[in-house]
């Protein structure tokens, strides 16, 4: 992969249909160049979610046609779920993440989100990094209301029309968020508990835009599938406050409100990292540093 590496995660508004997310995701690889790292979906929040990388034109290349099948497959106006969503392919976000930078990420962005504007009817908002208003930095403000509001708002209010294409959204696949951003940790904690509002004390709690820990997104949700409270993340600089942190203040809110931990579950891909820290942290190591583990070493010194 010569150079310039990038990544890509879609969200499609599609998590109970394995074969619909299935046939997106053979729409994506049958880009040449487009390497697979995975995929999945969730019944509750109806959600698909596929990571794969690639060079910047291969993975560009490779959304467009994800995009393009979701917008032939998934119809917005019967989707149901926890997860609020704009659109058939709800988000399409490009990570760098060898020989490029965000910047170049958020070109790519702009050229591929006009092209999904032109070519397939679908109005697009730039996100992050690629955002040409910055109150669209933030994703959430983008998705205020959802699928339902922003279809009666981006044709009457100027602050609400898309970026590119429209002002009407497409009648069955909505809008589209294409944007550029650093590596994101979907992480979601699972309470022993059917009560949404105490996910929703603990998200409020926690989240940046409340006052809580810099760089985390939450929100409370249920899961009619388990019958459980959900407290959904979103991690966007894991640097700046780690995996274990966040886990530990979801922990010490659910604890004072009675609430055990059922479990966690991580969504699309980590960087070794992340979870590296953790257990550094709860087994409460010393010495820990990168180095010291076997598989980092070992690409060290065969690249090197």
């Amino acid at each position: 992969m010569d150079g310039k590496l990038i990544e890509c995660v879609p969200n499609f508004s599609e998590g109970r249909d394995r074969g619909k997310v299935e046939a997106i995701v053979q729409a994506i690889t049958s880009a040449a160049g487009v390497h697979l790292l995975g995929w999945e979906c969730d019944r509750d929040h109806n959600r698909g979610v596929v990571t794969f990388a690639g060079p910047p034109a291969a993975v560009v290349e490779g959304a467009f046609r994800g995009v393009r099948k979701a917008v032939e497959l998934i119809d917005i106006r019967s989707h149901h779920g926890v997860h609020p969503r704009i659109g058939a392919a709800d988000v399409v976000p490009l990570v760098p993440i060898e020989g490029i930078t965000l910047a170049e990420c958020a070109e790519l962005a702009h050229s591929l989100g006009s092209r999904i504007a032109t070519e397939l009817g679908v109005p697009i908002y730039f996100y992050e990094a690629a955002a040409l208003r910055s109150e669209r930095r933030n994703l959430e403000n983008i998705r205020r209301g959802g699928w339902e509001a922003l279809r009666e708002a981006a044709a009457a209010d100027p602050s609400r029309a898309p970026d590119a294409g429209g002002p009407q959204l497409h009648p069955t696949a909505g809008a589209s968020a294409v944007g550029a951003r650093k590596f994101l940790l979907a992480f979601n904690v699972n309470l022993d508990t059917g009560d949404i509002g105490v996910a929703r004390r603990i998200a409020r709690k926690i989240r940046a835009s409340s006052g809580g820990l810099p760089h985390v997104k939450a929100m409370g949700v249920f899961l009619e599938s388990r019958g459980q409270a959900q407290v959904s993340m979103n991690l966007t600089d894991f640097e700046v406050t780690p995996l274990h942190t966040v886990f530990e203040a979801v922990r010490s809110e659910a604890e004072a409100a009675g609430v055990a931990i059922a479990g966690s579950e991580i969504i699309g891909l980590m960087p070794a990292e992340a979870l590296a820290q953790a257990a550094a942290h709860f087994l409460r190591c010393e010495n820990y540093r990168p180095g010291r583990i076997l598989e980092k070493r070992l690409l060290s010194n065969l690249v090197d």
